[in-house]
């Protein structure tokens, strides 16, 4: 029906296609060890820089690092350089062609940091401004919506920490992953289509790694169904944004069954009490009066999430279709953004 759908279809095949790189992890890992860095810088634009969220939350938390999202601009734009010695710069593209990743990477580069890519393509310009480079092995992505690459470069970075810092739990999870994928393909979000067929307007929340995720379905809405969506940290939406939600205004949020999934669920509840339309992907059962959207048995919290994307995905092509819209060709958009 659609390329973008083909390709979500594929992503159970591209994580299989990443994971098989088990020498690459471990090798990386190994200088990873060595360089012991206590600063990671992720640098990305649009999608990838949603996956940099989750693997933000991911490596600070797992491997104690200070993690924060680098300004490209700083150096293509102000020609400025940062004080990144002994730093991870970790630079995620789909393309490796925009300019000011390329720019901002070898100033990261020149400035001492170690400058690890996460990329679809390893011939790419950014892969030589790079020290090393892993391929997250998405395959050809031709549908402008990036999807089965989102996933995949998840699935190198969770296949990278659990090397570097000896997660047995996401170790021994990850094998699973490429066929709970496939399971999650099926499973039957209709009720979410339904909603975003009436809505122009929607909150995305999630916590943790899951601020990623809700920030990558955030977009997607607004690309490829004309939805005005805004993505919010669950624990930041009560500051404000969540004046704004109603029945016109509606809610979705993704919860893991990790230590941010109580705090999430409360906020949630009272969103329902309040008539607030509110769906919910939950590795559990969240309280009375919420949607729940269906998920896979729990297994793993940050792989449970990506098992939450994929039939988010389906569900927001579907709705893109419904309303009207080619989910391959979004207005004004293209494949490869070049900025500046």
């Amino acid at each position: 029906m659609s390329l973008m759908r083909d390709e979500i279809l594929d992503t159970p095949e591209a994580a299989a296609r990443c994971l098989a790189q088990a020498a690459a992890f471990d090798d990386v890992a190994a200088r990873l060890r060595a360089l012991d860095p206590s600063l990671l810088v992720v640098c990305a634009r649009g999608s990838s820089s949603h996956a940099g969220t989750f693997l933000r939350y991911v490596l600070a938390r797992d491997c104690g690092m200070v993690a924060g999202a680098a300004m490209p601009s700083i150096a293509s734009v102000y020609a400025k350089r940062q004080r990144l010695g002994g730093a991870l710069f970790l630079v995620i593209s789909q393309s490796g062609r925009s300019p000011d990743l390329i720019r901002q990477t070898e100033e990261a580069r020149a400035a001492g940091a170690f400058c690890l890519g996460l990329l679809n393509d390893t011939a790419a310009p950014l892969a030589a401004a790079c020290d090393a480079v892993i391929d997250i092995c998405a395959g050809p992505e031709r549908s402008v919506a990036a999807t089965k690459t989102v996933i995949a470069t998840i699935v190198a970075g969770l296949a990278l920490a659990a090397a570097w810092n000896g997660n047995g739990a996401v170790r021994s999870a990850l094998p699973r992953l490429p066929g709970r994928l496939a399971q999650s393909a099926a499973l039957d979000w209709s009720p979410l289509v339904s909603e975003l067929r009436r809505v122009h307007t929607l909150f995305a929340l999630g916590r943790g790694p899951g601020l990623g995720i809700a920030k990558e379905a955030a977009l997607k809405l607004a690309e490829t169904a004309g939805i005005a969506a805004i993505a919010h940290s669950a624990a930041e939406f009560s500051h404000g944004p969540m004046a704004l939600a109603g029945p016109e205004f509606p809610v979705l949020a993704f919860i893991q069954d990790d230590a941010a999934r109580p705090g999430t669920e409360q906020l949630v509840a009272e969103l329902a009490e309040r008539g607030v339309p509110v769906f919910a992907a939950a590795a559990l059962p969240p309280p009375a009066a919420v949607q729940r959207l269906p998920t896979l048995p729990p297994d793993h919290p940050d792989t449970d999430l990506l098992t939450q994307l994929l039939p988010f995905y389906l569900a927001a092509e579907a709705a893109a279709r419904a309303r009207g819209y080619d989910p391959d060709h979004p207005p004004g958009l293209a494949k490869v953004t070049r900025t500046i």
